[in-house]
């Protein structure tokens, strides 16, 4: 069984995004802009720190699931690739993460 992973699901945002939005969720987000896919983002967050606090672990599993698909969407949105948020992590990821956010208060 292969792997789904985030540039699979980046892709499938990418080839919904050009359908009509009447017969794609995606293009229907993408078409009311970035303040309504940012929006549905921040909603799913929500649930999912609720599931995540309740200890819910199948309400998370799918709230996750939610929050990554609506954050690839508001990258779209915004003209984001998944692949600089990538770069920013591997960025990141070089050194320990309290000097990493230590670093960020400083400029």
């Amino acid at each position: 069984m292969t792997q789904f992973t985030l540039d699979d699901l980046a892709a499938l945002v990418d080839s919904r995004a050009g359908q009509p939005p009447d017969s794609s969720y995606t293009a229907k987000l993408l078409a009311e802009g970035p303040a309504k896919a940012a929006k549905k983002l921040g909603e799913e967050a929500v649930e999912a720190a609720i599931a995540a606090v309740q200890g819910d672990h199948k309400a998370l599993v799918s709230e996750a699931a939610d929050v990554l698909y609506h954050l690839l969407v508001t990258l779209k949105a915004g003209g984001v690739p998944l692949s600089d948020v990538m770069a920013e992590l591997q960025r990141r990821t070089a050194q320990s993460g309290l000097a990493e956010k230590a670093a960020r208060r400083h400029t």
